[in-house]
């Protein structure tokens, strides 16, 4: 079947199965492999890309259901000479071991950002109403769908705080 993605501020047309989850199309069709591969189950969230700004498991997600929003990847977030904020704060803390998770970690916080900007709640929100304070118990319940199989948690957590201007004298023991 013939698609249009639009992906990273570009268009692509393809031509694919209809079962071609968006993952195989973005690493084996368009060879943009920063977007990983984990569990190929939607458990990991090593695949996280964003669509219309919103994170999604691209291995669950059939590349024709992209058509006609805005994919963004990792490589649509920065770039070697220019970092992401976010990018930035994963390499000045450590935010990663192998690096593996790193893309799907990167992606899923900015629309994590996204979300808590836009007044959405968790369930580690103290109410329904924000704003939502940026603990490390908010952060480890948005960003618990990505897997980090190194254990770098507590350097994700400080790098998002960082990326989103929070102070750090005020973080909470959960």
């Amino acid at each position: 079947m013939q698609i249009t993605l639009h992906l990273n501020g570009a268009t692509h047309d393809l031509d694919v199965d209809a079962r071609t989850t968006l993952l195989d199309a973005l690493r084996h069709h368009l060879g943009l492999t920063g977007t990983k591969k984990g569990c190929d189950h939607g458990q990991c969230g090593a695949c996280t890309v964003l669509i219309d700004g919103r994170r999604v498991n691209s291995c669950l997600t059939l590349a024709c259901m992209a058509e006609d929003a805005q994919i963004t990847t990792i490589e649509g977030l920065g770039s070697p000479d220019r970092l992401s904020p976010l990018q930035q704060q994963f390499l000045d803390h450590d935010g990663f071991q192998c690096g593996y998770c790193t893309p799907g970690q990167i992606c899923s916080a900015t629309g994590m950002l996204e979300e808590i900007a836009a007044g959405w709640p968790s369930h580690a929100s103290a109410s329904l109403e924000g704003p939502f304070a940026l603990s490390h118990a908010e952060i480890a319940e948005r960003m618990s769908g990505n897997l980090c199989r190194c254990a770098a948690y507590t350097h994700i957590v400080a790098a998002i705080r960082q990326a989103a201007g929070a102070d750090d004298r005020h973080e909470d023991a959960a």
